[in-house]
């Protein structure tokens, strides 16, 4: 596998490569490759190619992001992967899109070019729920911003297909699967076409690709056309003219892009559709009409991977580092986080409405090794930088360590109900054990010190577990004074909508964690995520969420505006204004002023919220919210400038007699807590402080999840 050295971004830094220092030739390709010993990449030119007897790469992989050699980056996984089964692979990050020269600095490939924006779609990497451009980039060396351009699928393809008119070229990654079909795009606030017409690609792949890249390479090295490639799982490709259908079977037609551009209840309808054809042994071919006789063809999902198959995917040779021409940068952010972290499960069928993994990875859970995650784990004891400490053992959902129940295997999981929403499925298997021992036995290896999950957990799963197991192991061993939960709001209105358990559930859980404190005199405390704004939530149940915030005895340090990111449920709601599921319709605040309102009440007391948080008492007719009373949220006038928050109103503290929350608290960012890495050889430590909500947003993107907004 090859990085190459390439040309120099015209208004920036020079972008940097490596090599992977393994020979592969197209010979050795169909056929099991022994796994070298790890190494770190090596610096290449066109050179080295010749020196290796490298003709041409197999395949150019093209990504927004620096290569980091990791199992959590989906570029490493896919180039290796191809490595492994003979494939020479070329690997260019982040070029300089105004420049064809620098996609080009390899060659043409000899089967084809892979497009990727990187672990996290570019919009949501750029722009703030705001709509204000982010200062730092987590994927790029030194946190820099600006090294990727927007939309940076559609661009690199476009990039591509100039130079090179007849080379295939396959997209995929997490921006190009949740834009495979018509989608809200939020930052054009209007409806775009599938990002598959847009890149001039001639394949998508969607989900999780290690089965479907596989299949590819090995159709093009056979020598069938791109153009022919129709078959493969996990793929949508284009077809147009007189009976472009004749070859396409078992397939449901979805609306046209003239239909859906015209009625957005027509969208809402479609996305159902698509959301319940998201499981590879009950998914349907989908077909989306567009103008002019083309159409895009969406086949099944790839099958979800074994426990074999994962492992291997886990344990494939990566070096588990950035190349190290990013010392001198002082690496890569989004590194810091999952270093020391290991993925132990994809999939979720938790199935918030925010959240697209399940557009993206399924609810099929897909689970590693007991002795996979204990191999990994022992081989981070190894790393001179380890100092104990592995920040998370976990995936989308840390403690779902099995699918949630035996039907899902052989039938698939079932269109019209959900897991865990409006509670907990009868049919399910609510099984902790595993994922406990797994801990227990994670402790006992000579070298950790600690455990965290920091991947969070979903407690009405634990609350509906008849064994306090999982619990009394958690609390003991893998909290350090703050359990971060994610109840997102309280009002059960809105709750409902995000297809999140009740608030009685969550207080309930709470009730129980302060049980157990109690009985090991621990003290130790929850700390909630809260999402303002979100579909279903007017004025009153955001001023409920303040009042509950009220009732917690300190005021949250971040709160995350519900942001519309493609292709999740509730974006769906977010632009046609109805449930998809029932079509019911559904409040959605759209006015800049009135996120702003709805933001600023949970934390009222910040002096510089007060007019807002005012104008939103008064806006909700809750003026006796207003006043001098304990229960009360502001005062009658408004704080002198520069005052400081009163009493109880900063973070929670989980040390000596610190006053103790409300149990329904919750509330803290993840993923800042980490330390900078710095190089070999010296190389300058970079600014926490200037890269932290870069980190953040890395922590949660390390899934390829695309989280909405909390990134994340």
């Amino acid at each position: 596998m090859l990085m190459a050295k390439r040309v120099e971004h015209k208004n920036k830094k020079t972008a940097e490569g490596a090599i992977a220092p393994r020979k592969a030739t197209a010979s050795s390709k169909k056929r099991t490759v022994p796994r070298p010993a790890r190494e770190k990449f090596l610096p290449v030119s066109r050179a080295d190619m010749d020196a290796r007897g490298w003709d041409a790469c197999d395949f150019v992989y093209i990504c927004g992001d620096a290569y980091v050699d990791h199992s959590s980056f989906g570029m490493a996984i896919i180039s290796r992967i191809l490595e492994a089964h003979g494939y020479r692979v070329g690997i260019i990050c982040q070029p300089d899109w105004n420049d064809p020269k620098s996609i080009s600095i390899l060659g043409e490939p000899r089967l084809g070019f892979l497009v990727s924006a990187g672990n996290m779609d570019s919009m949501v990497n750029h722009y703030s729920v705001t709509k204000h451009r982010r200062h730092t980039d987590a994927y790029t060396p030194g946190g820099e911003a600006g090294r990727r351009p927007n939309r940076a699928v559609t661009v690199y393809g476009n990039l591509i297909r100039r130079t090179y008119k007849k080379a295939p070229i396959i997209i995929g990654g997490i921006e190009a699967s949740l834009r495979r079909l018509a989608h809200y795009d939020y930052w054009q606030d209007k409806l775009k076409r599938s990002v598959l017409l847009d890149s001039g690609a001639d394949l998508l792949i969607y989900g999780m690709g290690e089965h479907a890249i596989i299949e590819i390479a090995d159709a093009l090295d056979a020598g069938l056309p791109v153009n022919q490639i129709t078959y493969v799982d996990g793929t949508v490709y284009r077809t147009s003219g007189e009976g472009a259908l004749d070859a396409v079977y078992d397939y449901h037609l979805l609306p046209s892009w003239d239909e859906l551009n015209s009625d957005r209840l027509t969208y809402a309808k479609s996305f159902n559709i698509q959301q319940q054809n998201m499981d590879p042994i009950t998914g349907q071919r989908l077909v989306e009409p567009y103008p002019n006789g083309i159409f895009v063809v969406q086949n099944p999902p790839s099958a979800t991977l074994t426990t074999q198959e994962m492992d291997e995917v886990a344990e494939l040779p990566y070096a588990r580092h950035w190349h190290p021409d990013y010392d001198k940068a002082g690496g890569i952010p989004a590194f810091s986080e999952v270093r020391f972290s290991i993925s132990s499960n994809r999939g979720c069928f938790g199935e918030c409405s925010f959240c697209a993994l399940t557009f993206h990875q399924g609810r099929v859970l897909q689970v590693r090794s007991h002795d996979s995650i204990m191999r990994e784990a022992k081989a981070l004891t190894h790393d001179p930088e380890f100092k104990g400490y592995i920040n998370d053992v976990g995936g989308p959902t840390a403690n779902f360590f099995r699918p949630a129940c035996d039907k899902q295997l052989k039938h698939g999981v079932c269109k019209n109900k959900r897991c865990l929403w409006p509670s907990v499925c009868k049919n399910m298997v609510v099984d902790e054990s595993g994922y406990t021992q797994l801990l227990r036995d994670l402790r006992s290896i000579p070298g950790i010190k600690k455990v965290f999950i920091r991947s969070g957990i979903r407690f009405d799963y634990t609350m509906a577990d008849a064994s306090d197991e999982f619990m009394l192991e958690l609390l003991q061993h893998h909290v350090s004074g703050q359990l971060r939960l994610a109840p997102e709001h309280v009002s059960d209105a809105v709750l409902s909508v995000m297809g999140k358990p009740s608030r009685a559930v969550y207080n309930a859980f709470c009730r129980r964690f302060d049980k157990i404190n109690e009985g090991y005199g621990l003290n130790q405390f929850v700390v909630p995520y809260l999402i303002s704004s979100h579909p279903g939530s007017t004025m009153k149940e955001a001023v409920e969420l303040a009042c509950a915030v009220r009732d917690m005895g300190y005021m949250p340090e971040q709160v995350q505006d519900f942001y519309p990111t493609p292709s999740t449920m509730s974006t769906c709601m977010y632009y046609t204004g109805v449930d998809p599921r029932t079509m019911k319709p559904v409040y959605v605040a759209r006015d800049p002023h009135e996120k702003a309102m709805q933001r600023a009440l949970i934390q009222y007391r910040k002096p510089e919220n007060y007019k807002l948080v005012r104008e939103a008492l008064i806006a909700a007719g809750r003026r006796d919210l207003i006043g001098y009373d304990k229960h009360c949220l502001i005062r009658p006038v408004p704080p002198h400038e520069g005052a400081a928050p009163k009493k109880g109103s900063g973070k929670a503290k989980g040390t000596g007699g610190a006053k103790r929350p409300h149990a329904d608290s919750r509330h803290k960012q993840t993923g800042a807590a980490s330390k900078q890495h710095r190089g070999p050889g010296g190389a300058q430590q970079m600014n926490r402080a200037q890269n932290a909500a870069a980190r953040n947003r890395a922590a949660q993107g390390r899934q390829g999840a695309n989280r909405q907004g909390r990134r994340g």
